[in-house]
């Protein structure tokens, strides 16, 4: 009779459809994102508004681009399907855009490591002055990227006449008797525009690094030296980019975007096309499809062509700044 009633009581009814949920089975994916959602239910509310923003203005854009990459739209027709068709064309036909890849590949592996870089070291050293001498010089490195079209200067300098300061000054001193075409001439005009370049990067990702540094807290500093930490290049490796590693991945979305992104400089000083297409971009190419010849479906597969390479060194340099400090 014991049995009986244990048995009982431990069985639901049949007819009981409402049981007690498992405490040991692991709850779905979908389970998690709602428990998720309705405990921070305060915060996705108040991050609702950018969320709508940001998927309508970049979500949105880059998913259309790659649906009409695989189309022919010339903006007056309903857009119909070609497949593979246009990247085909930018690889096996289209010569310029070969020539625009290998512009873009080079101009990202030049300007983007030394820029980046460039922008850490000038912060770091700027970090050490006293805050009205750090704040100068902080407007005087930040000056150049806030100043529109500041770099038309360097049409004088890389003028292709013997008033032109660079010409000049090779005249003056022996080194040339006539005056070099430098914005005319393939040779220089990629190294000219990289040069440029450089000279513009120290913008958004050298204030990002600055403000990094003066967030660092300097017990950590000491707690190093108790530790062992023996100069400044240890306490660089172990305390101070450990420290700043959102900061670093910022300044690395930034410059690698800035440098695969180029076109204003390139247009401007050497013109569009330039000379041999010498200084001939991606972002020009897309520029000359889709704002020129208006073919829709070829200009968005170059863009996508664009966003995968961004993507894919994205990837690849946060896998290398998980590695700081190691």
């Amino acid at each position: 009779m014991l049995l009986e009633k244990e048995s009982e009581f431990i069985e639901a009814p049949k007819g009981d459809k409402k049981r007690k949920p498992d405490p040991y089975k692991k709850p779905s994916v979908f389970g998690k994102i709602k428990r998720n959602i309705y405990l921070n239910r305060q915060s996705y509310i108040l991050m609702a508004p950018f969320f709508t923003l940001f998927f309508l203005f970049t979500v949105l854009p880059v998913i259309t681009s790659i649906i009409i990459s695989f189309t022919y739209f010339n903006m007056l027709e309903f857009p119909h399907f070609v497949g593979w068709d246009n990247y085909a064309r930018l690889f096996l036909e289209d010569d310029i855009f070969l020539i625009s890849l290998k512009n873009t590949i080079l101009f990202a592996a030049v300007t983007g490591p030394v820029s980046y870089v460039a922008c850490f070291v000038f912060a770091w050293l700027i970090n050490e002055f006293p805050a009205k001498l750090r704040a100068f010089m902080t407007l005087i490195f930040f000056a150049p990227s806030i100043s529109g079209n500041i770099f038309f200067i360097w049409l004088i300098i890389f003028s292709g006449d013997a008033y032109g300061y660079a010409n000049g000054f090779l005249m003056k001193i022996g080194l040339i008797y006539e005056p070099i075409q430098w914005l005319q001439d393939p040779t220089y005009i990629l190294a000219i525009v990289m040069l440029v370049q450089l000279w513009l990067s120290l913008g958004t990702s050298f204030l990002a690094f600055i403000a990094g540094l003066q967030t660092i807290d300097h017990h950590l500093f000491e707690a190093g030296a108790i530790d062992g930490i023996q100069n400044r290049w240890q306490e660089l490796w172990y305390i101070t980019l450990p420290s700043m590693k959102p900061q670093l991945l910022f300044g690395a979305v930034i410059q690698i975007t800035t440098s695969f992104a180029v076109a204003d400089v390139s247009m401007e000083l050497a013109g569009f096309p330039s000379v041999q297409y010498a200084a001939h971009t991606i972002v020009t190419h897309l520029i000359d499809y889709g704002s020129i010849r208006f073919e829709m479906g070829y200009a968005s597969a170059i863009a996508t062509i664009l966003f995968l390479m961004m993507m894919m060194t994205n990837l690849l340099i946060q896998k290398l700044l998980r590695k700081v400090g190691e």
